[in-house]
């Protein structure tokens, strides 16, 4: 299913990108409490995957020159490829304050990647993404570095319209995939994958057609897909996305770098992936705010956001700016708040001089409250 899905699919990943992804369901009297994010840095998702059967580079993780350069010795690759480890994306253009530009490199010299190792373990990396002075970096992911030949992308996600997960690929990988949408429809692939029955072997062999993938390595690919929805079952996520997903010279298809978002109200049960949630790039004021589940990202302006509902809050942000305002932040107390969150969100706020607060409340038919701008009442 090509063209006419492609703007769909589009929209999907932009839904995907701007909010947490959730299934909802269950019985009336069951309410869910939205919680925070979940940042996971490139090596853990690559684990992840590898873990699962998902074919991707060799590689180790240091935290020091020393370990780097051990690292790269273990490889024993023809070429190595060295990685700041921080969320943030845009590293290869950043620029660490001990003078080293980018945040990527590649090398055939062991002794090579001990050095840039020492330039980038302890530095700030700023990229377009991180604050003015830059995130830390404390980690280092040392991989074999591999030629691709041909660049695809590939991605399972949770898509309400079709009440299940979905498969989107393009033969088009290695770039901006809403670009493709726009510019190349006719490139975009949508495949619904029935939630009883799983992903159907002809479906992942015309998955793997649709992306280019011809003779051995159309089987090879199939399998690929066939293991990395089988991760998307098993680490309740609501978004794999693999780009490039590659194939190189020597014949092997391989996932390259990926994206993965999860469920987080499946947390209990998946609680050693959310044991390694990265919360040390965030600011102070986000980790307080997570404690409460409660969603704050902090912006550049002076008038505050307090808003339940991901989608009020980002029309409350775009309403400040189109009247000559700007937001001071974006906190998203979700449907399901408490009065204790609403205490705590008002003292976040309250506590930032800079913050002159606006609060926007939804209509709550279960407590009887109207829309309405101004302060929350009790339920």
């Amino acid at each position: 299913m090509a063209a006419p899905l492609a703007g769909q699919a589009g929209a999907a990943l932009r839904d995907l990108a701007l909010r947490s992804a959730r299934l909802r369901g269950g019985f009336a009297a069951v309410q869910l409490t939205p919680r925070r994010w979940l940042n996971l840095q490139e090596y853990q998702s690559k684990k992840l995957m590898a873990d699962h059967g998902v074919t991707v580079q060799r590689f180790f993780v240091a935290d020091s020159a020393n370990d780097a350069l051990e690292a790269a010795r273990r490889l024993k690759a023809k070429e190595i490829v060295l990685k700041a480890q921080i969320l943030a994306g845009g590293r290869g253009k950043g620029i660490f304050n001990s003078g080293l530009k980018g945040g990527v490199h590649l090398t055939k010299d062991p002794k090579i990647v001990e050095q840039l190792a020492k330039q980038m373990i302890g530095y700030n990396l700023s990229t377009k993404q991180t604050p003015k002075d830059g995130v830390t970096v404390k980690k280092v992911m040392v991989a074999e570095a591999l030629n691709i030949s041909r660049e695809t992308y590939f991605a399972i996600l949770m898509d309400r319209a079709c009440n299940g997960p979905v498969m989107v690929g393009s033969p088009q990988g290695g770039v901006d995939i809403e670009e493709v949408a726009v510019t190349s429809p006719e490139l975009i692939f949508k495949e619904e994958i029935d939630i009883f029955e799983g992903i159907k072997d002809h479906q992942a062999l015309r998955m793997a057609e649709n992306l280019g993938f011809r003779g051995p390595l159309q089987q090879q690919a199939a399998d690929q897909i066939k293991k990395l929805y089988n991760l998307f079952l098993r680490i309740d996520a609501t978004q794999v996305e693999v780009n490039p997903f590659g194939e190189t010279p020597e014949g092997q298809v391989v996932c390259f770098d990926a994206k993965i978002n999860f469920d987080d109200n499946a947390e209990f049960r998946q609680k050693e992936i959310f044991a390694m949630d990265d919360k040390s790039e965030n600011e102070p004021i986000e980790n307080e705010a997570a404690k409460y589940d409660l969603k704050y990202i902090g912006l550049d302006g002076n008038i505050a956001c307090f808003v339940n509902g991901a989608g009020l809050a980002m029309a409350t942000c775009d309403m400040i700016s189109l009247n000559g305002g700007k937001p001071a932040n974006f906190l998203d107390l979700g449907g399901g708040v408490k009065e204790a969150q609403v205490y705590q969100a008002f003292k976040l706020l309250t506590a930032d001089p800079k913050c002159f607060t606006a609060s926007v409340f939804q209509k709550e038919t279960d407590c009887g409250r109207e829309d309405k701008a101004g302060p929350p009442r009790s339920c």
